[in-house]
């Protein structure tokens, strides 16, 4: 979620939580339908994509994981499981969603859904450059790959069909202001604060309609 202005924490919190509320409703009528979870973003989402990525921006050791059995690291920015991860646990689709780069992903694990998301990664393009992660742009490839794969195994239609009943997920924006707009003076040049959230907006809708226009 992206804010502008400044609205009081409270009033942060009831949009959140409106939000969550109505999220959490939607996922529940559609619960028994849902074929698949397809995440992007950064290490909010990351399970562990940046672990095949040649970056500093890494978390497969502890104390990370130690919530997991045998306190093993996975790549999560967490202890344990991600918010996407349970999810796709109330949807019965698996407990955990996997990194897409992993090249041991099962058959089974690809159908029921990956995440494309890259720790330190932003809506902005300049922000996954300054720590060479995956930018959402290639998130997107990796997405058109993946469904090349799922159609060579399930067929065009059935593929359509599975893509139409999945859940999209993205979870972006914060590296874009912290690690970019704050740190480094490329974007503070020509964009103020509200500008600079209007123009990650429109990456935003950019995204939307590449992934509206692959779902089909």
């Amino acid at each position: 979620m992206i804010f502008f202005g400044t609205p009081s924490l409270l009033s942060i919190m009831h949009i959140f939580m409106l939000s969550l509320l109505s999220f959490m409703a939607t996922i529940e009528a559609s619960k028994s339908k849902v074929s698949a979870i397809y995440v992007f973003g950064d290490s909010t989402v990351d399970p562990g994509n940046n672990n095949y990525v040649n970056t500093p921006f890494k978390s497969d050791f502890p104390p990370y994981g130690r919530d997991f059995p045998n306190q093993s690291p996975t790549g999560r920015f967490t202890n344990g499981k991600l918010g996407t991860d349970f999810i796709a646990s109330y949807l019965g689709l698996k407990e955990l969603v996997p990194p897409y780069l992993d090249p041991n992903l099962s058959d089974e694990e690809l159908i029921t859904g990956v995440s494309f998301a890259s720790a330190g990664s932003g809506f902005d393009p300049l922000t996954p450059t300054l720590t060479n992660v995956v930018p959402i742009s290639k998130q997107l490839e990796y997405f058109k790959q993946y469904k090349n794969r799922l159609e060579s195994k399930l067929g065009k239609q059935v593929t359509e069909n599975h893509m139409n009943n999945a859940i999209f997920i993205i979870s972006a924006g914060t590296n874009d202001f912290v690690v970019n707009y704050f740190m480094m003076p490329i974007r503070r040049r020509s964009y103020n604060v509200a500008d600079y959230g209007h123009f990650l907006l429109q990456h935003v809708k950019d995204f939307m309609q590449v992934i509206n226009s692959l779902r089909i």
